[in-house]
């Protein structure tokens, strides 16, 4: 039989984490679902996202909409020439450094997934030289990274 009634509606959500979250003194961490949410408000801020690591349209300058501290991603299983992540590489000559975790730790989508329970799968140059490794849980690796001196 066909089901029934209505699913309730499932919105995209973004929210800044309260500074006890973030590492002392470190920069704002915000959560957004999908990365069309990021906006210029995040400049310097680590933002971590729900969506895949694939750049869209192949357009290295729609890798993030931010001059963030950190972009996070979803590895989205990696896929065939490493398209999952090809966001890390663009934003690597920005200057920004940005991780995948994976798609097995973290559900694609939900930001608070790869916050709450992700784990590293992936790193461009910047993001190693501040110590991210595969396998790291990504919210113990960023309040390390990013706790000021």
């Amino acid at each position: 039989p066909l089901p029934t009634g209505t699913l309730p509606a499932m919105e995209e959500t973004r929210r800044v984490l309260p500074p006890s979250a973030a590492a002392p003194g470190g920069p704002e961490i915000v959560l957004v679902d999908s990365a069309s949410l990021v906006s210029s408000e995040d400049t310097g801020r680590i933002v971590v996202t729900g969506s895949h690591g694939g750049l869209v349209g192949g357009d290295p300058a729609r890798a993030l909409k931010a001059e963030a501290a950190l972009a996070v991603f979803n590895d989205a299983g990696i896929g065939a020439d490493e398209a999952g992540v090809t966001r890390l590489p663009a934003l690597e000559t920005r200057g920004i450094p940005a991780v995948a975790v994976a798609h097995v730790s973290a559900r694609i989508g939900d930001a608070a997934s790869a916050w709450e329970r992700g784990v590293l799968s992936r790193a461009n140059p910047a993001a190693l030289a501040l110590g991210a490794e595969t396998g790291m849980p990504l919210a113990a690796w960023i309040r390390g990274a990013f706790q000021a001196n």
